[in-house]
């Protein structure tokens, strides 16, 4: 029997559609009969007022919250908006320096390159904007991101870490100088790699060698050759930014001196005030004195530095001006750059052939000289004196072999050329070989500096050691050849060539090497158109070898040390003021040489004396004052003084072209140097004759010389005071200043004549001069007047009586100054107070030490000879000599004579009222009798003298 079929219902029935009926709804439709409305947020819609923004209207806020995002396009974009934002804005940096800093170097390490690039571009922005001081608190932290970056495992990143390194190095040296442990330490992984553990490591380790290897990583984008280029060329500059802010402790403060050759410098101590503030950045240690400085601690020195944490790389900072602690890491780094020196030469030497191992490519002659500036650098990382000679002695016992058979093997080393051939231009390896810097080295360069680098390591000869003679021809071959054949140098090269020389010189002890050396600089000297620094390198270096010379026999009996000497005032002569600093760096030398006797260099300077110090073309009147002081400082020097160079000598006093106070100085210099001074030092011989330093002393008291004055009585200069019987010598005034200067000169002239010996025999000299030469001028300067005067007043006894001519001619002086000195306060009373002054205090000295010079002088006034304007001036200034108590007593001993011209003066003043002048007159007159009467029996003992 069939089974009965069950009635069951499907899943999916299909639904029967049939024609006119509606289609039914599914069960799914969607009802659309809504209304919608718009939701408009308006705080969201407003623009950021809280700060500036970006183009794009993005606060800084935002553009540092963008930086933790996963797209490397948004980082980037964020790191360049952060720049143009602060570029417009550098306030935000002041606000935000702390964030900035923080998210900027934590993308140091980022996988996108071109996030690492704009954020390098980032750092360079903030760097030439913000100081040092500003971001050391935040360098740590910079500096941490750094190490990761440099020892992380994409070499790209290393590469970028490069370029972040150098913005840092550029811009904040000292801060990377105080944290250095761990770069280098960063620096040595990025080339090498610690040796796996085994018996080979404990034997390199038992030869002194560290377990590190040179590393090579096939996934670069460069060469290992060029990679190691690129680091070494960093960790050079590492290193001498470290060099350069270490505390230097030479002195109270310490400052870098020029390199000069192993000299410290002229001692002395220096005021200091301190500025916490400046010092705490600087590179200057200040001394501290222990016991209130009653028990100096020489090594005891105190730094200023920011407050820093104290961990390891701090510690490790300081420890490396240590000599131990550089041993330390010398003894790593040195075998490293043994095996990059052996790999550049290696790779670039001439298969099967030993010839030809000289020349060189670029490449590895770059990565050579780096090999050797470091080296150099770590010598200089001790400042010590004492650390850097235990320092080379160390390099010497360790690395001298290898360094003899590496660096030596082929010396001198040169450019090898390459023949170009035309082929297609690679852009990705021209972009490779573009990233590494600083490629082109010449051959000279790299020559030099390593015979600095070897030379170093040299010792001096002496008994039981081994001589340096045989490894170093080849050194001194070269310095020689590059000296004396003109090679172009710049001035590190040259500086170097020069340490190089004093380092043999004072090393061999050797007369022959000394010789050789010094006529190869000397020949470099003698070249044209060097520049001012390099002539100046030049002239530091022989004046401080020269210096040199006290325990050093070679030195002191060097020929062409002397030859150099003696064409010194030769060179000062023909360069004159052209160059005032070389001027005063020979003058240096001169003086220095000059101190310690050398003959040739005197004998010179005495040829050349009366070039030097012409009145009117010597550099003596043409150089600034500090140059001159040092000129009138040789003249103690010379063997001999001539009469010309005396004349000289004296013009440049009297001319003004010098200071008075310079003038007084050589003055004193001459009378020094004379027999009649007294003093006298050692086997010093007399320099200036007895006659020849009287004759210097008149020609400068009279302040003008013979051509001079005769050619002031052939002129007949309308500036000259016309002559009248009231002023009988034609005074030519001299300028105000002049005459100051004139009379300063005098002052020391006068103190000069007094310590002579007798007065008496001072001033026959003195008056025999005047008689001799200037008694018979009819026009006289106003200064010379009031200098004899002076001097006369100073250098006479009132026993002495000077004979009649002299007395006629002080007379003559003293009664045209006298009117002079009226005409001068009526004329210009404020002007002229000082010469005012001096004139009326000469004359009023004279007519005090010489009684009858002031009878002549009243004997020779005619007041019927008198004009109506002079007689106002006479009674002038007789009413000024009867107010000088001095000279009141002297005029009562003239009473008649006196009274006889009042009375003239009297008769001839024509004026119905009479004048104010003549009423002052005769009331002094008058006071000055009633005075005199109560006095009268000593005037009678006074008129005896006349």
């Amino acid at each position: 029997m069939k089974a009965k079929k069950k009635k069951r219902q499907d899943d999916f029935q299909k639904v029967k559609l049939k024609v006119g009926k509606k289609k039914p709804k599914a069960d799914n439709a969607t009802n659309t009969n809504f209304r919608t409305k718009g939701i408009h947020l308006s705080e969201q819609l407003k623009k950021d007022t809280s700060g500036p923004t970006t183009h794009r209207q993005l606060g800084i806020n935002d553009l540092l919250s963008q930086l933790h995002h996963y797209s490397g396009n948004v980082k980037q974009g964020a790191l360049t908006g952060l720049r143009e934002l602060l570029s417009l804005n550098p306030s935000l940096l002041e606000q935000h320096l702390s964030r900035l800093l923080s998210e900027v170097a934590a993308v140091f390490t980022d996988k996108d390159g071109n996030v690492r690039m704009a954020a390098t571009r980032l750092l360079r922005f903030i760097a030439q904007c913000v100081p040092a001081e500003r971001v050391a608190p935040f360098f740590p932290l910079l500096s941490a991101h750094l190490s990761c970056a440099m020892t992380h495992i994409e070499t790209s990143i290393q590469e970028d870490a490069m370029k972040v390194l150098d913005v840092l190095l550029e811009h904040y040296p000292a801060l990377l100088a105080s944290r250095p442990a761990v770069l280098l330490t960063n620096f040595l992984e990025m080339i090498s790699h610690r040796r796996t553990s085994g018996g080979v490591q404990k034997a390199q380790e038992t030869k002194g060698q560290r377990g590190w290897a040179l590393s090579v990583d096939p996934k670069r984008a460069v060469t290992g050759q060029q990679w190691r280029l690129t680091v070494l060329l960093r960790l050079g500059r590492f290193l001498q930014a470290v060099v350069e802010e270490r505390p230097v402790e030479e002195g109270d403060v310490s400052v870098p001196t020029e390199g000069v050759f192993g000299s410290s410098g002229e001692g002395g101590l220096t005021p200091l005030d301190l500025n916490w503030e400046e010092l705490t950045y600087s590179k200057a240690g200040v001394k501290v004195y222990e016991h209130s400085g009653a028990k100096p601690t020489p090594h005891s020195t105190y730094k200023l530095r920011p407050e820093v944490d104290a961990g390891d790389g701090a510690r490790a900072g300081e420890e490396l001006g240590s000599a131990e602690a550089v041993q330390s890491f010398a003894a790593t780094l040195v075998p490293l750059l043994l095996e990059v020196w052996v790999e550049a030469t290696a790779n670039d030497g001439p298969l099967n052939s030993t010839e030809g191992g000289h020349l060189l490519t670029p490449d590895a002659m770059s990565i050579m000289f780096q090999v050797l500036s470091i080296l150099q650098l770590l010598r200089k990382l001790t400042p010590q004196k004492e650390q850097q000679d235990t320092l080379d002695t160390w390099f010497r016992n360790e690395y001298l072999g290898d360094f003899k058979l590496h660096f030596m093997k082929s010396f001198p080393y040169g450019t090898r050329d390459t023949p170009k051939h035309k082929k297609k231009v690679d852009l990705k390896r021209s972009k490779q070989t573009a990233a590494v810097p600083g490629q082109t080295v010449e051959p000279l360069a790299l020559n030099i500096t390593l015979c600095q680098v070897m030379v170093s390591l040299s010792q001096r000869q002496s008994l039981g050691r081994e001589s340096d003679a045989d490894w170093l021809i080849p050194l001194r071959l070269f310095v020689r050849d590059t000296l004396a054949n003109g090679v172009k140098l710049s001035y590190r090269q040259l500086h170097m060539l020069l340490g190089t020389v004093w380092r043999m010189v004072l090393t061999q002890r050797s007369k022959t090497v000394t010789e050789d050396l010094l006529a190869a600089v000397y020949v470099y000297y003698q070249q044209r158109n060097l520049t001012l620094q390099t002539r100046c390198l030049l002239l530091s270096f022989y004046s401080k070898l020269y210096l040199q010379e006290q325990g050093h026999t070679h030195i002191a009996r060097s020929k062409m040390l002397c030859r150099w000497l003696a064409a010194l005032p030769v060179q000062l002569s023909q360069l004159g003021h052209r160059n005032p600093a070389l001027s005063s760096r020979l003058i240096l030398a001169i003086q220095a040489a000059a101190s310690r006797g050398n003959k040739d260099l005197l004998n010179s300077l005495q040829t050349h004396a009366c070039r030097l110090y012409d009145p009117q073309e010597g550099i003596v009147v043409l150089l600034p004052a500090e140059s001159q002081q040092r000129l009138v400082q040789l003249l103690y020097f010379l063997p001999k003084m001539s009469q010309s160079l005396l004349a000289n000598l004296s013009r440049c006093c009297t001319a003004g072209r010098i200071s008075a106070g310079l003038a007084a100085s050589l003055i004193r210099i001459v009378h020094l140097r004379s027999s009649l001074s007294g003093w006298l030092v050692g086997s010093q011989e007399v320099a200036v004759q007895d006659v020849d330093y009287v004759s210097f002393l008149f020609s400068t008291l009279t302040g003008f010389s013979s051509d001079e004055l005769a050619t002031l009585q052939e002129a007949g200069d309308e500036s000259a005071l016309p002559p009248s019987p009231l002023s009988p010598l034609s005074l030519y005034p001299t300028p105000l200043e002049q005459f100051t200067h004139h009379w300063d000169v005098v002052e020391e002239v006068c103190h000069c004549l007094e310590t002579l010996g007798s007065k008496s025999q001072c001033f026959d000299i003195l008056q025999n001069g005047i008689c001799k030469y200037l008694t018979r001028l009819g026009v006289v300067p106003d200064s010379m007047a009031a200098g004899l005067l002076r001097a006369v007043a100073r250098l006479l006894d009132p026993s002495i009586v000077p004979i009649e001519p002299v007395l006629r001619f002080l007379s003559q002086c003293c009664l045209s100054l006298l009117a002079l000195l009226i005409t001068l306060q009526q004329e210009a009373p404020t002007d002229t107070n000082h010469k005012r002054e001096a004139i009326w205090g000469a004359c009023v000295s004279a007519m005090s030490a010489i009684p009858r010079l002031l009878r002549v002088s009243l004997q020779s006034l005619r007041v019927g000879d008198l004009c109506e304007e002079e007689l106002p001036q006479l009674g002038q200034i007789l009413s000024m000599l009867l107010q000088h108590t001095p000279i009141r007593n002297h005029l009562l001993a003239n009473a008649a004579l006196l009274q006889h011209i009042i009375q003239d003066l009297t008769r001839y003043s024509r004026g119905e009222t009479r004048e104010q002048w003549l009423t002052d007159l005769l009331y002094c007159y008058s006071v000055t009798v009633a005075h005199g009467s109560s006095t009268h029996r000593g005037n009678l003992g006074l008129r005896d003298m006349y």
